[in-house]
């Protein structure tokens, strides 16, 4: 079954139809710039040319970047505050007219990997998931399934949220070498195996294709591993997640 997966992100809102039985891109990943500030109109009108440049009619799953509670925006650290309250679900659809299925992005990119990607076979003790980009998120999952929501790129380290030091664009902001900037996330890594113990680390998001210019510098108890699908992730997870609810209703969107 092929579902459009869409992730939106600080920088980029990425597109891809997903054949959801085998974790597969169906087509090209298409990617649109992030408007400025990211406000509910404008990343809208994104999403529906997304859709529009995929001519697509069917189910829609979009991974978004804050926690997702019953399709309502929560919180809102890398997108406008106004989305706060927003049922991004019901806006979604009303813009594409489209079944839409929203979730965390980390969480959407963590459903993919232990699906098809580098967490397959990890199924049983706790699995946490950073994508490490713009900003940092989590997906942690204890044997195999998902505790949504966690946010723990937001976890202060020496009086800053995570993102703010170990993030992608934090590396890139402050023009840090890769050993010192493995530092700030190797301090982010030893507070969350502090506080939850985990069996497997997999390191996702963009700095992800470039696992072997910073994983020689870091150390955990946990077994550490790069994530498969990359800037993928986000997308296939996305559709699955959609498909699952689509499934879950008994087939009414």
């Amino acid at each position: 079954m092929a579902v459009l997966g869409i992730d939106i992100g600080g920088s980029g809102i990425k597109g891809a139809l997903v054949d959801v039985e085998k974790g597969v891109l169906l087509t090209e990943r298409t990617r649109l710039p992030t408007p400025p500030g990211a406000k509910p109109e404008d990343v809208t009108g994104v999403v529906k040319q997304l859709v529009q440049l995929f001519q697509w009619q069917g189910v829609i799953g979009v991974g978004f970047p804050a926690v997702i509670r019953n399709g309502v925006v929560m919180t809102a650290a890398n997108i406008h505050p106004s989305w706060i309250g927003v049922n991004a679900e019901q806006l979604f659809r009303d813009v594409t007219g489209n079944a839409v299925h929203a979730i965390n992005d980390a969480d959407a990119a963590g459903i993919a990997e232990m699906e098809f990607g580098a967490g397959k076979g990890y199924k049983k003790g706790v699995v946490v998931l950073l994508t490490i980009g713009t900003g940092i998120g989590s997906a942690i999952f204890v044997d195999g399934t998902l505790l949504p929501n966690s946010e723990f790129g937001h976890l202060q380290i020496r009086g800053k949220d995570a993102e703010k030091r170990a993030s992608g664009a934090a590396r890139q902001k402050k023009n840090l070498s890769w050993e010192d900037w493995s530092k700030r996330l190797q301090e982010l890594l030893s507070e969350m195996e502090k506080l939850l113990a985990p069996d497997v680390f997999i390191l996702g998001g963009g700095v992800s294709k470039q696992a072997d210019r910073f994983f020689p510098y870091l150390k955990t108890n946990a077994r550490l591993i790069s994530a498969q699908f990359l800037n993928q992730a986000g997308i296939i997870g996305a559709a699955i997640y959609a498909d699952k609810k689509i499934s879950t209703a008994g087939g009414n969107a």
